[in-house]
């Protein structure tokens, strides 16, 4: 990764962007019965989340895959991730 891609990263992070996780339920044409989910995310502007929009307008055209629902929830701040040790484990055989 480029310096230059790093300081882009960190300027959307402490701007108007924000975390944005859209779900997207969809179908394939050989098998309609079956729904499928493909979770992805980017930080984003909201509420018009333009990068997500763009994202979904793509899979419209390049994705033989049918739309069934797509759900976005976004956050805002980008903040570190707290991992907590287990208090206990098992292990089954």
């Amino acid at each position: 990764m480029s310096s230059l891609e790093v300081q882009t990263s960190q300027d959307e992070q402490s701007g108007a962007y924000r975390l944005a996780t859209a779900e997207i339920v969809y179908h394939m044409p050989d098998q309609p019965q079956f729904l499928q989910t493909f979770v992805w995310q980017t930080l984003d502007l909201a509420p018009e989340f333009p990068r997500v929009m763009q994202f979904i307008a793509n899979w419209r055209d390049e994705i033989r895959a049918n739309l069934h629902s797509v759900r976005i929830s976004t956050r805002d701040t980008v903040t570190p991730v707290i991992i907590d040790r287990a208090k206990f484990g098992v292990t089954m055989h």
